[in-house]
């Protein structure tokens, strides 16, 4: 199946977090999106591998998304082996998408960071047609998506673009909300972690207004590229 976009991610929950929002945007406007969850988050403080899972398929649900997979790396040790950098390769020239997405490659959380170097040393790597990769024992066809944009988690960059994620804040939110298990619920049992104190949510929310500030929107999502990109006039003159 060949998609537009794929989003990799550390772990189920980090793409609704992130870039929920312009998820649902895009695949509003008819362009199949793609999830590449590299872990199950198995050791996170709250829920289990099997109810993520079950949260990760609803929120896609909600925000259209067309494909996700989780590739069961280990979570908490994210880092670019060999092994892993292949797996992605392979992704990639199984999707051929012409964009794709990864966490910013400074943050707060280890696997982030790992999964950030994975996916720019696979995005490379899948263009040369010496790095040989197999899928269903059939060998793939180099491949190299156009560009590579990081989305923000918790440690913040200039953005070389914001995406009006305004039509599709509460998708993003509807997303989020949909792994109950990770986030505040004053009825839950299990100890307390860092996003699911009540202000995480709220945060959010705050951070959206922020960037949709910026561009003069309600809500927006920060992205940052490493290489230029092109302004096409035609968007602000072609209203």
């Amino acid at each position: 199946m060949k998609l537009d976009i794929v989003a990799f991610a550390a772990h189920p929950d980090d793409v609704e977090l992130s870039m929920g929002g312009t998820v649902a945007k895009l695949s509003s406007n008819g362009y199949k999106i793609g999830i590449v969850d590299m872990t199950k988050g198995e050791l996170g403080t709250r829920g289990t591998p099997e109810l993520r899972k079950e949260e990760a398929d609803n929120a896609s649900k909600i925000l259209n998304v067309t494909e996700r997979v989780n590739l069961g790396f280990p979570d908490g040790r994210l880092y670019a082996k060999d092994e892993y950098v292949n797996e992605i390769i392979s992704m990639i020239r199984k999707y051929t998408p012409k964009i794709i997405f990864a966490p910013y490659f400074n943050d707060r959380h280890p696997d982030h960071i790992g999964a950030s170097e994975i996916v720019k040393r696979a995005m490379f790597l899948s263009g040369l047609p010496k790095v040989q990769t197999e899928l269903d024992g059939n060998l793939q066809t180099p491949y190299r998506p156009r560009k590579l944009f990081y989305y923000m988690h918790m440690y913040e960059f200039n953005p070389t673009f914001i995406s009006d994620i305004s039509s599709t804040f509460k998708a993003k939110m509807d997303a989020v909300a949909a792994y109950s298990s990770q986030f505040y619920d004053p009825s839950s049992e299990e100890p307390e972690t860092f996003i699911s104190q009540p202000n995480f949510l709220k945060f959010l929310e705050a951070r959206a207004k922020t960037y949709g500030f910026k561009i003069g929107k309600d809500y927006g999502e920060p992205f940052y590229c490493e290489e230029e990109i092109e302004f096409d006039f035609s968007c602000m003159l072609n209203d």
